[in-house]
C-alpha cells in the first residue's frame, strides 16, 4: 500500500521509464537465454541471431535497462560487474526502479546467475553500446579495451561472434576520437591471435579494421602489402566482405588499376544491404570517379538513385565538366565542391581527371573538325598557359601516340588533320563490348550460386536410413539363410 503511495507521488519520467524499461528488459533477458543455449549446445547461429537481436535493441539501451540486466546476468561482487557498473552513470529514479525490476523478477521467475563467458562479453558489448550512443568516447575506449583484454583469455567458437562485434566497436571508439593509430599494433596482434586459432570470422573482421587504419593515415602501400600476405578464405559474414571489397577497390584505384577498382567498388555497392544508405553512397562515389578515369560516362541513373541525390550531386556536375570536356568548367566545379571532395578524401583523384577532361575536349574537337590549327585547339580546350600552343602541340601528339584520337599532326603548317571516321562495326570494338558484358554476367551469375544456402541433407540422411533398414533386413534374411542351412546339415 505504501508502495503505490510513494510510486504515485513521482512525475511522469517515472512511469514513462517503468513502462519502457521492463519490455526491453525483458528482450534482453530472452537474448541471454538464447546465448546460453547456444553456448550449452555450442551451436554458433544462435548467437548470431542473439547479436542480430540486439542490433535492433541498441537504441533502446538505458541506464536502468542496463543496470537490471547487469544484476540479473553477473554476480554483484564480480570484478566484471563493478567494472561494467562504473560505467554507468546514476539516474534519479534508481532506487524506485530497483525495487520494481526486484519485485517483478521474484514474482514471474528466480535469479539465476549465469557464470558463462558469453554472457559477460555480452555485457562488455551492451555497455559499449551504450557508451557510445551516449557520446561519451573516453569512457568506451576504456570499456572497449576492457573487453579486448578479456577476450584475449578465451578460446572458444562461441565467443568468435561476440568478438567480432567487440573489434569493430574498439576501433570505432579510437576513431571518434581521432586515436587510430594507438591501436595498430593491438589489431595486428590480434590478428595473430585470431589466426594461430582458427577463428576465421574474426580474422575477416580484423583485416578490414587494419586496411581502414592504413587507409585512414594514407598508407596505401602497407596496407596493400598487409592484404596480399594476409589468408584468404570464403567470406564468413557479407557485411565484412562488403567493407573488403570497398577497400581493395580504394587501394586499387590509388595504385591506378582503375580496371579491377572498378569491378570491386560496383560489387560492394551490389552486395551492400539496402539499409547501408552511407556505404552504398561511398562505393558509388569512388566507383564514379574510377569510371571518369577510365574514359566511361556513368549513365544518369546512378545519379538518381533514391536518397543519393544530394550526396552524388557535385559528382553529377563534375561529370557533365569531364562529359562537355570544357577544362574551365571542370575548374570551376573543383572549386565550388572542394571541401566535399577533400571530405570524401578523393582530391587526389580529382587531380588526374584534369588529363581526361583534356582527353575528352580533344576527341570533340577532331571529330567535329577535318582541320583545325593547334591555336584553335589550345583556346577551345582553354589553356591557361605561357606557350599554350606549344602544350596544344605536346597534348595533340600524346593523344595520337596513345590511340585517343585518329589523326595527324602538320607540324609546319601548325595544323591538327582528323582521318576520317570509319564504321566501328568493322573493327573488334563491338566484341570488346559484348565480351565485357557477358563476362560481368557470369561472374554475378558465379557469386549468385556460391552464395545459396541450402537446407540440411535430409534426403541424404534419409536414403542413409534406407540403405542401412535394407542392409540390416539383407542381413538377417543372409543369418536366417544360414541358420537353415544349418539346421538341413544336422538333419
Amino acid at each position: 500500500m505504501t508502495q503505490d503511495v510513494e510510486m504515485k507521488d513521482h512525475t511522469a519520467p517515472s512511469n514513462s521509464v517503468s513502462s519502457s524499461a521492463p519490455s526491453t528488459l525483458h528482450q534482453l533477458k530472452e537474448i541471454a537465454s538464447l546465448i546460453e543455449t547456444g553456448t550449452h549446445t555450442k551451436e554458433v547461429r544462435r548467437i548470431v541471431r542473439a547479436i542480430r537481436l540486439t542490433m535492433a535493441l541498441k537504441r533502446k539501451l538505458k541506464v536502468q535497462v542496463l543496470s537490471g540486466f547487469l544484476d540479473f546476468v553477473l554476480l554483484p561482487g564480480s570484478e566484471a560487474y563493478s567494472r561494467l557498473s562504473a560505467y554507468l552513470p546514476k539516474w534519479p529514479w534508481e532506487d524506485e526502479h530497483d525495487m520494481e525490476v526486484d519485485t517483478a523478477t521474484s514474482t514471474d521467475e528466480a535469479r539465476v546467475k549465469h557464470l558463462v563467458p558469453e554472457l559477460e562479453i555480452y555485457c562488455y558489448l551492451l555497455v559499449l553500446l551504450f557508451l557510445i550512443d551516449q557520446k561519451k568516447y573516453n569512457e568506451a575506449k576504456s570499456c572497449s579495451s576492457a573487453s579486448i583484454a578479456r577476450i584475449k583469455n578465451l578460446n572458444r567458437r562461441t565467443v568468435d561472434v561476440l568478438a567480432s562485434k567487440l573489434y569493430l566497436y574498439y576501433s570505432y571508439s579510437y576513431e571518434l576520437t581521432g586515436d587510430l593509430v594507438e591501436i595498430r599494433g593491438n589489431l595486428l596482434g590480434l590478428h595473430r591471435i585470431a589466426t594461430l586459432r582458427h577463428d576465421e570470422l574474426g580474422q575477416e573482421t580484423l583485416l578490414n579494421l587494419l586496411l581502414r587504419n592504413y587507409l585512414h593515415y594514407n598508407l596505401y602501400d602497407q596496407a596493400e602489402k598487409l592484404r596480399s600476405k594476409a589468408p584468404r578464405f570464403e567470406a564468413h559474414s557479407n557485411q565484412q566482405f562488403c567493407r573488403y571489397l570497398f577497400y581493395l577497390g580504394k587501394i586499387r584505384a590509388i595504385q591506378l588499376e582503375y580496371t579491377d577498382a572498378k569491378d570491386n567498388l560496383l560489387q560492394a555497392a551490389r552486395k551492400a544491404p539496402v539499409a547501408a544508405r552511407g556505404f552504398q553512397i561511398q562505393c558509388n562515389k569512388w566507383a564514379i570517379l574510377v569510371r571518369l578515369l577510365l574514359g566511361e560516362i556513368p549513365e544518369r541513373t546512378v545519379f538518381m538513385q533514391k536518397g543519393m541525390e544530394k550526396a552524388l550531386r557535385p559528382y553529377f556536375e563534375l561529370t557533365n565538366a569531364v562529359r562537355v570536356g570544357d577544362l574551365e568548367l571542370f575548374r570551376s566545379v573543383a572549386e565550388k565542391f572542394a571541401d566535399t571532395f577533400s571530405t570524401d578524401r578523393v582530391h587526389n583523384l580529382i587531380v588526374r581527371l584534369r588529363h581526361n577532361v583534356i582527353r575528352t575536349g580533344l576527341r570533340n574537337i577532331s571529330i567535329s573538325y577535318s582541320r583545325i590549327s593547334l591555336a584553335d585547339v589550345a583556346s577551345k580546350l582553354r589553356l591557361d598557359s605561357t606557350n599554350p600552343v606549344a602544350d596544344a602541340e605536346s597534348i595533340v601528339a600524346k593523344a595520337i601516340h596513345d590511340g585517343a584520337i585518329d589523326a595527324t599532326l602538320d607540324h609546319s603548317n601548325g595544323w591538327m588533320v582528323s582521318k576520317e571516321t570509319g564504321d566501328i562495326y568493322s573493327t573488334i570494338e563491338p566484341q570488346i563490348a559484348f565480351n565485357s558484358r557477358i563476362t560481368f554476367c557470369l561472374n554475378m551469375h558465379n557469386e549468385a550460386v556460391r552464395a545459396l544456402r541450402y537446407p540440411p541433407n535430409a534426403q541424404k540422411e534419409k536414403e542413409c536410413a534406407e540403405k542401412r533398414r535394407e542392409r540390416q533386413q539383407q542381413e538377417q534374411e543372409l543369418a536366417k539363410h544360414i541358420a537353415e542351412e544349418e539346421e538341413e546339415d544336422d538333419f
